[in-house]
């Protein structure tokens, strides 16, 4: 096998075997594409299995350097390191290259991705837009409610989507299992509780107590890309941004408490974060609110206002 045939049977392995969205499998494929045009133009020859076992740590550096020159951000070198390191983890599994010294290329460190939640409004605006949109009724009432959870509960949309029956009707604390099984406890709001209740009288489904809570048009378990389909919809019809998204509003749900005086302890508890440091990047988003929240109830701030 040459190197061409060695770059398609990874890309085969991406789309058949790891099944990698559609999305990836092209950036990965465009970037390691572009490194062995680079390599070959660099070298002014065919590169074939031997030229990628000499490759050194020098040659990658060279390329992520004329990448940067090209306008490609952090999070693009951090793509590009990646795909690159997937591709000589691929050819030594295949026993065609052993080059450990591209594998412990690292990518650059990103700075902590700050959440984008979707204002008071605008996630007004979306559950009632998904009453409007719903192709019948039953599908209308199932959208508001997922929606109204995720909001109205900072629940992932893997937590919603996962309720089984056995949970109805539901309850004004509701214990969640999140990642790595970990459970906690929710509050829920009497909108959320009165959307999950005006969607199960109208669904036509029913498979027991065992079976989910929110179904698909066709009688599954609802799938999360029907979510996300929906979000986008909604987006399209309000003109809201790219990052309005179902995890968004889980955002939007922890900011806005935030915002309106909460404990970020408690908000920590809420959200089902390992560590405060993960709940903490909000504080970082909403920072007028947290300035009039401490303006008000701080003794100090109090003074020097009256002062």
């Amino acid at each position: 096998m040459d190197g061409a045939g060695a770059f398609n049977a990874w890309r085969e392995q991406m789309v058949h075997v790891r099944r990698l969205s559609p999305r990836t499998v092209e950036a990965y494929t465009h970037d390691v594409g572009d490194f062995l045009g680079f390599l070959q133009q660099h070298r002014g020859e065919t590169i074939d299995l031997a030229a990628l076992g000499d490759v050194s740590p020098s040659d990658v550096r060279g390329w992520l350097a004329l990448r940067r020159e090209d306008g490609l951000g952090p999070r693009g070198v951090a793509r590009a390191v990646s795909a690159l390191r997937t591709f000589f983890v691929f050819l030594q599994k295949q026993g065609l290259v052993e080059n450990i010294a591209v594998r412990r290329v690292r990518p650059p460190k990103l700075p902590p991705s700050v959440p984008k939640p979707v204002s008071i409004e605008g996630a007004q605006a979306l559950i009632d837009e998904a009453e409007i949109i719903g192709a019948e009724p039953w599908i209308a009432a199932r959208n508001v409610a997922v929606l109204t959870l995720l909001y109205g509960a900072g629940l992932r949309i893997s937590e919603a989507l996962e309720l089984n029956r056995e949970a109805l009707p539901l309850p004004e604390a509701l214990v969640v299992t999140g990642k790595g099984n970990k459970q906690r406890v929710v509050p829920l709001l009497s909108q959320a509780r009165e959307a999950v209740e005006a969607y199960v009288a109208l669904c036509p489904f029913n498979e027991g107590r065992q079976g989910p809570v929110f179904f698909g048009a066709r009688g599954k378990r609802l799938n999360p890309r029907i979510v996300q389909g929906l979000m986008q919809n909604l987006r399209r019809a309000l003109g809201l941004p790219e990052s309005a998204t179902p995890h968004a509003l889980r955002h939007s749900f922890a900011t806005h408490l935030l915002g309106a005086g909460g404990d970020l302890r408690a908000i920590q508890e809420l959200l089902g974060h390992a560590s405060l440091s993960t709940t903490q990047r909000y504080t970082s988003v909403d920072e007028s609110h947290l300035l009039k929240v401490y303006e008000r109830a701080h003794p100090r701030a109090r003074r020097a206002t009256a002062g």
